[in-house]
């Protein structure tokens, strides 16, 4: 009960001082008015994340990439190397790249009778190369050359797949598997 005075006694006291203070010390900052906006004219604020008002900013942290021991190990028992997915065509197609370092173990991603097969594991989508009618499928088939960099397309049809996910390529029994969308 006696603290409780004292504080109060102090701050009394503090509030006495303040007209002593000089005039200069005691003007503060002029307010603005704040103009009211109509309901008609408010902007809704639309974040990184596709619309979403309560995604504001996009995540800081970067996607992570393909381990060196994963680019080791398809480099030497799948027979490629630098391995890529990245959006082309506003989203609506997904490359995938890659350079063969041994064609004999990577035969699979360019013979033409197997099917490609993208799967995105954030909506469990699975894509495929879209076959044009005067052209075929999407993608480089044939005799693999050492060195070489070849590409397959997949239709991302209504951006399914998005930058940052995480997607597995499934060529029959040739997989290759935490590839992130750039």
């Amino acid at each position: 009960m006696r603290r409780v005075a004292i504080t109060a006694a102090a701050a009394w006291l503090c509030c006495a001082a303040l007209p002593a203070m000089p005039a200069a010390a005691q003007q503060t900052q002029p307010v603005q008015q704040v103009q009211q906006v109509q309901p008609a004219q408010r902007v809704q604020k639309v974040g990184m994340h596709g619309g979403d008002p309560h995604a504001s900013h996009a995540s800081h942290y970067l996607p992570m990439k393909l381990p060196g021991h994963a680019r080791a190990f398809y480099q030497s028992v799948r027979g490629i190397d630098n391995l890529s997915v990245r959006r082309t065509a506003s989203g609506n197609l997904l490359r995938f790249s890659y350079r063969v370092t041994d064609p004999a173990l990577a035969k699979l991603l360019g013979d033409k009778s197997t099917t490609p097969y993208l799967y995105g594991e954030a909506n469990h989508v699975l894509l495929e190369v879209p076959v044009m009618d005067n052209i075929g499928q999407l993608r480089q088939t044939g005799t693999l050359q050492v060195g070489q960099e070849y590409w397959m397309v997949f239709s991302n049809k209504g951006n399914v797949v998005k930058a940052g996910d995480r997607v597995h390529v499934l060529i029959g029994s040739f997989h290759i598997d935490g590839l992130v969308v750039e």
